[in-house]
């Protein structure tokens, strides 16, 4: 056991490292009252960059054909399901679609809506062999909807000079085409404008 000489001579080599900024009068002020408060000296950590991972081009992923569908998963029956978990989408997004709903209210919800699984009718076109294509809506992209009809065709369908309409619990809505040349991203962000005419 050390003797008291040797304790405080401890205690003062002990605070003089732990304070190093302080005089001895200072310390030797502070041991008097017995509150000591030691410093703590915290080394700066450097933050690290977090490396942003970098995603694919459009080139690369058109040469990878990410977004091509196979020919044998080219078929109706297969995007029926994708079909009815739309139809409970829109439902739960206009509340319900009750008889006393308001249509511009439900048109409203339906232009930022995503549509994939959507069953589109091509009812009017500058281009007559496109009238009265049927199908579900498998990609959209700016300019064009990619649809899969009951004969298990895959149609690329311009949306520019064409207009389209859905039906849902008896509610037909009609899109068109040169007013909707946006990605589904942006279209759910964008305001739409009433008009009071409308054509191809």
């Amino acid at each position: 056991p050390q003797g008291s000489e040797e304790a405080k001579a401890f205690v003062n080599a002990f605070l003089k490292r732990s304070m190093p900024k302080m005089k001895d009068e200072a310390i030797q002020d502070i041991l008097t009252r017995k509150a000591v408060v030691l410093e703590h000296y915290s080394k700066k950590k450097t933050k690290q960059k977090r490396k942003k991972t970098k995603g694919f081009t459009a080139k690369q992923r058109r040469e990878m054909h990410l977004f091509e569908i196979e020919p044998e998963q080219q078929r109706y029956t297969i995007f029926l399901p994708l079909h009815e978990l739309w139809k409970q989408y829109i439902r739960d997004l206009c509340h319900g679609l009750k008889p006393d709903a308001q249509p511009h209210m439900i048109q409203g919800k339906l232009l930022k809506a995503d549509l994939h699984g959507a069953i589109v009718t091509v009812t009017k076109s500058k281009c007559p062999s496109y009238v009265g294509i049927t199908g579900i809506i498998l990609q959209e992209f700016k300019h064009v909807f990619k649809i899969i009809t009951k004969e298990d065709k895959l149609k690329v369908v311009p949306k520019l000079n064409n207009v389209f309409s859905l039906e849902i619990d008896g509610f037909i809505s009609y899109i068109y085409g040169s007013k909707f040349q946006l990605r589904a991203s942006e279209r759910s962000a964008k305001k739409f404008k009433l008009k009071g005419t409308i054509d191809l």
